[in-house]
């Protein structure tokens, strides 16, 4: 994103929330230039200023909006801080809030793609099925980008020595998803169908087994394949501010039609019983890992949701 610096003579921004940035219209695309706005802080104040200013969400690309020239004075005028690409690429580094190359959906489902190959090589059409199944479009934070994060969270856990039954049971986890509590009940199902076929009656069964336990995130004190892939699943609770600010905005999305005095009370409900998950994390590497932060995340946001 490197470009030359956008002027600095002009009055102070009046937009008083989250710091939002902007750089010149420099990127050729459809037949006019287009700009990057991003905020250095939050996602979901970067959603709220890119609305409020005429900026379709269609333009939102996981970390930024790509906003075409016509709308650069606006923006600026409405409080968009002008920087330079450099700056701003540097800023949207060091905010935590930049989205990696491989989380982005091309990469996210060539890196899945691979593991899958991996896991089941002689599979590759239930591989194929099963990531169409995360690709859904009514899907934004059970995504693929969700399960590539439990996926690399269980090789953070095991040294990459991950047990087969239980990345399988990643793969199937939310491999059915509608927002509804039959979900992981009818993705172990899935699961089960599916490979019985394929593995073992017994590793089928321990399969589905684990996508079960996805539903309350309690395994027994010795059940360790269960503890790993709750730890994994859980992981994204415990991330940087800016990784919880992102899960936030997805997790909102996926509940656009709930009103919010409805989605507010539901999630306070949620966050609730997770902070009484003792443990919340079971696994040793996983509360090193993501214990203390993902308590400050859930906590400071059910403390937002109460002003609400």
């Amino acid at each position: 994103m490197s470009v030359t610096t956008a002027s600095s003579s002009r009055a102070a921004p009046a937009y008083t929330g989250a710091m939002i940035f902007i750089d010149p219209p420099y990127w050729p695309a459809h037949g006019t230039m287009f700009s990057h706005l991003i905020s250095d802080t939050s996602v979901s104040e970067l959603h709220d200023f890119a609305t409020a200013n005429g900026v379709s969400r269609r333009a939102f690309d996981l970390d930024h909006y790509d906003v075409p020239q016509r709308l650069y004075e606006k923006l600026l005028a409405a409080g968009a801080t002008p920087i330079s690409g450099k700056d701003l690429a540097r800023t949207l580094v060091a905010s935590g809030l930049r989205i990696r190359a491989k989380y982005r959906v091309k990469s996210v489902g060539s890196v899945l793609e691979m593991r899958w190959r991996a896991l089941l090589p002689d599979q590759p059409k239930l591989g194929a099925d099963l990531l169409a199944r995360w690709s859904e479009p009514h899907r934004h934070y059970h995504s693929p980008t969700h399960l590539l994060a439990v996926l690399e969270a269980l090789d953070q856990l095991t040294g990459r020595t991950v047990p087969r039954p239980v990345a399988l049971a990643a793969w199937f986890h939310d491999a059915v998803y509608n927002g509804t509590a039959a979900d992981e009940e009818n993705s172990a199902v899935l699961a089960q169908a599916c490979l019985e076929a394929v593995v073992s009656v017994d590793e089928a069964g321990e399969v589905a087994r684990l996508v079960r336990l996805t539903a309350a995130h309690a395994p027994e004190a010795a059940d360790d394949a269960g503890h790993l892939l709750c730890d994994a699943d859980l992981a994204v609770l415990g991330g940087s501010p800016g990784a919880y600010s992102r899960y936030l905005v997805s997790v909102r999305q996926e509940y656009a039609h709930v009103p919010a005095d409805d989605f507010v009370k539901g999630r306070a409900a949620v966050l609730r019983r997770l902070l009484a998950l003792e443990p919340l994390f079971h696994t040793p590497r996983g509360r090193n890992l993501w214990d203390a932060q993902a308590r400050v995340n859930l906590a400071q946001e059910l403390a937002q949701l109460s002003q609400k």
